[in-house]
């Protein structure tokens, strides 16, 4: 195996011989929009994969950048520490959870991915690689990088804090009959002392759910959603639960939430059939990109006269607003279940341009990830289009790793044109990287 500096060199000189566009070549992807074929080159980073050092006792990881987060999370399990934030799929990348944006059940203490990241070596499209930190001549490229999708430049390296774990989480599952007192006291439990872990589970209206969150060192018995049991299931059906921390951590994985339904996984026949070994989420994203070549879904609903559109966002309201933004998306899309997420900020200094959240307020992550189907024919991108426009009136900003709608001027509107020109101008003066409205928007 390379080790980093060779891996460093060779990325280095693919950079220098190539010509014209560049694009990774690697294993994994959690983008959920079709991408327009075009001519460029591929840089193979498939083996900047590695975790090259864990020093829990000062509270960090230095890890490549194309790690997965299951590998991550087991390397640092072994020394009693967890990342401080671990997005919730096994095949989410630690660099892609920087260029994106990666949250979970920490977020409300820790923020989002990006927030937890002490330096970065990265691969700029102007073909140098360079350490940038919060305070080195780069930090424009450290609070930049976030939300850029690959445009400016790749995380080849980074450290990461992490924090100390405990064997078990025991987990309480709250209910709440209507919106207004829900969101009161998801905002009111981020401020209380003693929570690991928060977030929550919309089921349909009047079955609003959080799950709180706290390590243990013991626990009288331990629950298993591995194989035949399904986690968001089991939300509505105790008000207690306990789980080792791993498993707590992956507990969404399984099952991809509940999206699972939509390959027949959470059938019993098919999930013994399946076994345990595929129901996670890297098996169910390459059943997706299948299906996205072929197009067996679409079929039957084309022969049933059924038009469908994926909406599959995830939508960060602050959370004064969020109680009217649940009622418009109920009732405008209706897609259900919804997850839900508060974000906090880990440090008020700290401003990145291309995802500016105002760090005086709490937001909450909707997490929404289905399809609606209906006799009446739309135009395209209908259904997101609404979700674009009720998010800006509520002063909300969403992820781009699906599809998007904006105009241009609305798009730049959102994500600070003036800051990613000036970093474009800085890191990638010849193009070699896409530009981030073709990319994210025209799916270039």
């Amino acid at each position: 195996m390379a080790s980093y500096p060779e891996k460093k060199q060779r990325i280095s000189d693919q950079f220098k011989s190539a010509q014209g566009e560049l694009r990774l070549e690697k294993d994994t992807s959690n983008l959920f929009r079709d991408r327009a074929q075009h001519k460029a080159t591929r840089l193979n980073v498939r083996d900047f994969n590695q975790v090259l050092g864990v020093e829990s006792g000062e509270g960090w990881v230095e890890v490549e950048g194309m790690t997965p987060y299951v590998r991550l999370t087991d390397a640092t399990l072994e020394h009693g520490a967890m990342p401080c934030v671990v997005p919730q799929l096994q095949s989410i990348t630690i660099g892609g959870a920087i260029a994106g944006v990666g949250i979970e059940s920490t977020s409300f203490r820790y923020g989002l991915v990006h927030e937890t990241i002490l330096e970065m070596d990265v691969l700029t499209g102007s073909g140098e690689i360079v350490t940038c930190a919060p305070h080195n001549e780069h930090s424009d490229l450290f609070f930049g990088l976030p939300n850029s999708y690959g445009t400016l430049g790749y995380v080849l390296k980074l450290k990461a804090r992490t924090i100390p774990v405990r064997p078990y989480v025991r987990l309480e599952h709250i209910h709440h009959p209507d919106a207004e007192t829900y969101f009161r006291h998801l905002g009111e439990l981020c401020n209380e002392p003693g929570v690991d872990f928060l977030d929550g589970t919309i089921f349909e209206p009047g079955q609003f759910y959080i799950t709180v969150g706290r390590f243990t060192d013991q626990a009288p018995y331990l629950s298993d959603y591995t194989y035949r049991d399904i986690y968001y299931r089991s939300i509505r059906q105790r008000r207690e639960d306990y789980l080792t921390v791993r498993d707590y951590i992956w507990r969404w994985d399984t099952d991809w939430f509940w999206c699972s339904k939509n390959v027949g996984a959470q059938n019993p026949l098919l999930r013994r059939l399946m076994g345990r070994k595929r129901l996670n989420s890297v098996f169910y994203t390459k059943l997706m990109r299948w299906n996205a070549k072929w197009g067996f879904t679409r079929w039957p609903n084309q022969l049933r006269g059924v038009h469908t559109e994926s909406v599959i966002q995830d939508i960060d309201i602050p959370l004064e607003n969020c109680a009217a933004y649940y009622e418009f998306f109920d009732r405008e899309i209706g897609i259900r279940p919804v997850w839900v997420c508060p974000i906090g900020v880990y440090d008020r200094s700290a401003k990145f341009p291309l995802y500016p959240m105002d760090t005086d307020k709490r937001y909450v992550n909707f997490g929404h990830w289905d399809v609606v189907r209906s006799r009446q024919p739309r135009p395209e991108g209908y259904f997101n289009k609404l979700v674009e426009k009720r998010t800006a009136e509520l002063g909300g900003i969403k992820s781009l790793y699906s599809d998007s709608y904006y105009s241009e001027p609305e798009f730049w509107e959102h994500y600070n044109q003036s800051a990613y020109r000036s970093l474009k101008r800085k890191y990638d003066p010849d193009g070699h990287l896409k530009d981030l409205y073709r990319k994210c928007v025209l799916r270039e």
